[in-house]
C-alpha cells in the first residue's frame, strides 16, 4: 500500500472532466459562431442556437461535478444532483468491483452510496488507486473492515 496522502484530499476524474469541459466550450464556441455567422437567421433563431449551446455545455458541467473530498473529519461526496457529507465510522467498505461504473460506498445504515468522482472510464488505473487511497484512509480512521 502507498503511503497515506495528506488531508484533506480530492478525487475527481481529472481526464473525463477534461473531456467533458473541453469539448463543452468548443461545442458551445462553434455553435454561436455559426448562429452569428449566418446572415439568413432571424435574431430568434440565433437566439435558440446559442441556448442549445448554453444548454449543452450546462449538462456537460454537471457530468463534470463528481468529486470526493476526504478530510479530517470525514468524507464529502459530490454527485450529479447532490452531496452528502459522511463521518468516517459511518463507511464500512469502499468497493470498486470490475465492471463497477464508480466507487460504491457501503454504509453503516446499510445503505450504498455511489461516490462518482472515482471512476475508471478514462483513467482505470488511477481509478483503482484513488479507490485503494480512500479504502486505506478510511481503514485507518473508522469503521471498514
Amino acid at each position: 500500500m502507498s503511503e497515506m496522502p495528506t488531508l484533506p484530499v480530492t478525487f475527481r476524474p481529472g481526464r473525463t472532466r477534461a473531456v467533458l469541459l473541453t469539448v463543452g466550450v468548443t461545442a458551445f464556441v462553434v455553435i454561436t459562431t455559426i448562429a452569428l455567422l449566418l446572415e439568413t437567421l432571424s435574431p430568434g433563431e440565433r437566439a435558440s442556437f446559442v441556448f442549445t449551446a448554453a444548454l449543452f455545455l450546462g449538462v456537460l458541467v454537471l457530468l463534470s461535478r463528481p468529486k470526493v473530498v476526504a478530510d479530517e473529519s470525514g468524507v464529502t461526496v459530490v454527485n450529479l444532483a447532490g452531496s452528502r457529507t459522511l463521518d468516517w465510522a459511518e463507511i464500512v467498505r469502499v468497493n470498486l468491483r470490475p465492471g463497477d461504473a464508480w466507487v460504491f460506498l457501503d454504509l453503516s445504515d446499510g445503505t450504498s452510496l455511489p461516490a462518482m468522482g472515482i471512476q475508471p472510464g478514462i483513467a482505470k488505473a488511477q481509478a483503482i488507486r484513488d479507490a485503494r487511497t480512500l479504502r486505506a484512509l478510511a481503514e485507518a480512521r473508522g469503521a471498514v473492515t
